[in-house]
């Protein structure tokens, strides 16, 4: 057995322990997520994407310029901004398959200069405000699939460039993630990148080592769910797909770690 394998396996087996003693049934995790995710991250604030479908147009994007704004200028350019610099030359003309796209800060703006996005969310109201926003906005070079269960990636390509993952499969215990992961790699061409956010080990340490349940309370206000990931950990839920490191970093004060990897395998 090879050592990527046995890791795998560790974690695999580890997962499978975590559901059984979660306070939580994990027989359905699309709709346990849905009871939190309809309200997205927005700059400083987290807005409800439900209430957002009520607003004029004027507002929605004024709300979304602003959360913009305050997502990745000033003290937030060491947490979203700087990437975005890096990677809107890098995306354009990619296809680019943003999973858990919430309020569309990231593939709004990469579809803005060129890339070709398909938002991929498990709730359908943050569908309808990214497609609201891109509508006035003029941006054409969209596409949009709900995941109302992991059957509904067959509706993808399987030709994307990218896998654009900011913090959405750390919600999931890994077993689950791994079979998401799984679906996904489905999807994604030859050579392509998987880019993804993530929370590090170093953070669940600095917070106390809380089971992953109360530290998804504590870090994403009231996530069901949160999981710490490093290189190896993330590899393993990959795996058996293998993948070389573009780039890996933690950031902002051990707060978030980042993973560029190009794919290895056919």
């Amino acid at each position: 057995m090879s050592r990527e394998q046995a890791t795998a396996r560790t974690f695999h087996r580890r997962g499978r322990q975590v559901q059984t003693n979660s306070r939580l049934d994990w027989t359905d995790p699309f709709a346990i997520l849905r009871t939190k995710w309809s309200e997205v991250p927005a700059g400083n604030t987290r807005l409800n994407t439900k209430q957002l479908l009520e607003i004029s147009d004027q507002d929605l994007l004024r709300l979304w310029a602003e959360a913009k704004h305050q997502a990745t200028t000033g003290e937030n350019f060491s947490v979203r901004g700087w990437y975005h610099t890096l990677y809107t030359p890098i995306l354009r003309d990619n296809t680019v398959l943003d999973v858990g796209s919430g309020f569309g800060i990231d593939g709004i703006t990469f579809a803005q200069s060129g890339a070709k996005i398909t938002f991929l969310d498990i709730v359908d109201s943050n569908l309808a405000v990214c497609a609201r926003i891109c509508e006035l906005l003029g941006v054409r070079n969209v596409d949009f699939c709900y995941l109302k269960d992991l059957s509904s990636l067959s509706d993808l390509g399987s030709s994307y460039d990218v896998m654009w993952c900011q913090g959405s499969l750390i919600n999931l215990p890994f077993q689950l993630a791994w079979s998401e992961a799984q679906q996904l790699l489905k999807h994604l061409k030859p050579r392509g990148r998987w880019i993804e956010l993530a929370y590090p080990r170093i953070r669940w340490e600095r917070d106390g080592e809380l089971p992953f349940d109360r530290w998804g309370e504590r870090t994403d206000g009231g996530a069901p769910w949160v999981e710490w990931y490093d290189l190896e950990k993330l590899l393993a839920r990959l795996h058996p797909s293998r993948f070389d490191v573009v780039l890996y970093l933690e950031f902002h004060n051990g707060d978030f770690n980042w993973f560029d990897l190009v794919r290895r395998d056919n």
